[in-house]
């Protein structure tokens, strides 16, 4: 059987408030791109503000796909995403596919594969759940590390994780880390093109913050209580988007609003910051793009990646 040929694809990552999904945008433009989102936070259909997702306009402008495709109380892992990316992929045709998001564990699923790890069932899942909603993060945490010791680079309030290491060792008998260490799955045969915003951390910084303030102008809070109306938990996965709990605490009456946006804000740094460190430490890029991506820097940035995408064709598709 022959091997399947590789597919092609633009890959831009980077930290939040880069500029990414304006650059990817004006690339969709350009080149006839299709946008798929590798942003795990503007998989949500709700609190379209705080995730930042593309405005109705934007949307119209290219194809975009991945966007909006989990209701509140959806969770979705990195496999997931990867399964669904590659369908989109595989369907684009002759237009060029242009991954865009600052999730890395979502890129790497797609071009390294992951670790194959038996599937958890439901019983386990949600005993699993029941016992940390029981004994609380902390009582949980000790738990699992008693248990294996490999939890202990977690930390306790680090749920989801937790959760996932304690219901994978519960069901296979085996740790999650010793799965991971016993190897990938075989990946989709694909071939990258890979972009990577990278600004200053000053930069970065500064974008952070006045982002943060003009989703609170556009409508944040109003956006988090409808929500929250509607019969959301403030504990449903759509939550930890960020600013999400913050905004939450404020409408409970358990902080202002000015306490709810300076810790959002800097909650929204912290994560920058990680996935800054990340993607300059993981990910190889064939283009760097070394300040905020905006309007003035539209025309010079757009031209220095089609120039440099158009002298890899060659390589890209052998």
């Amino acid at each position: 059987m022959l091997a399947e040929k590789p597919h092609r694809a633009v890959v831009i990552a980077g930290p939040t408030a880069g500029g990414k999904s304006a650059l990817a945008l004006a690339l969709a433009r350009a080149c006839g791109g299709v946008i798929i989102n590798a942003d795990s936070q503007q998989r949500y259909r709700d609190l379209p503000i705080l995730t930042a997702r593309p405005n109705d306009a934007e949307m119209a402008a290219a194809p975009h796909r991945l966007f909006a495709d989990l209701g509140p109380d959806d969770s979705s892992s990195a496999a997931d995403w990867a399964a669904r990316a590659e369908a989109e992929i595989r369907g684009v045709g002759d237009a060029l596919p242009i991954l865009v998001g600052g999730t890395g564990l979502y890129l790497r699923a797609l071009t390294e594969g992951l670790a194959y790890i038996p599937p958890v069932p439901d019983d386990v899942r949600v005993a699993t759940r029941a016992l940390m909603d029981e004994i609380g993060n902390d009582a949980f945490h000790a738990r699992l590390v008693a248990r294996d010791p490999n939890a202990a680079r977690l930390g306790a309030g680090d749920t989801q994780r937790n959760l996932r290491a304690y219901e994978v060792l519960e069901s296979s008998g085996v740790s999650l880390w010793e799965w991971q260490r016993r190897g990938n799955t075989a990946r989709f045969p694909l071939r990258t093109f890979n972009i990577l915003v990278l600004p200053p951390r000053a930069d970065v910084i500064a974008a952070c913050d006045t982002r943060f303030n003009a989703m609170i102008a556009a409508g944040a809070v109003d956006e988090v209580r409808a929500l929250l109306g509607g019969g959301v938990a403030r504990d449903a996965p759509v939550m930890r988007i960020l600013g999400a709990a913050q905004i939450a605490d404020f409408l409970a009456g358990e902080r202002t609003l000015d306490d709810a946006i300076t810790l959002a804000q800097a909650a929204t740094r912290q994560y920058a910051k990680r996935q800054s460190t990340w993607f300059r430490n993981q990910w190889e890029a064939d283009v760097a793009v070394a300040e905020i991506f905006h309007d003035g820097a539209r025309a010079a940035v757009v031209q220095k990646v089609r120039e440099a995408l158009l002298q890899s064709v060659d390589n890209w598709q052998n």
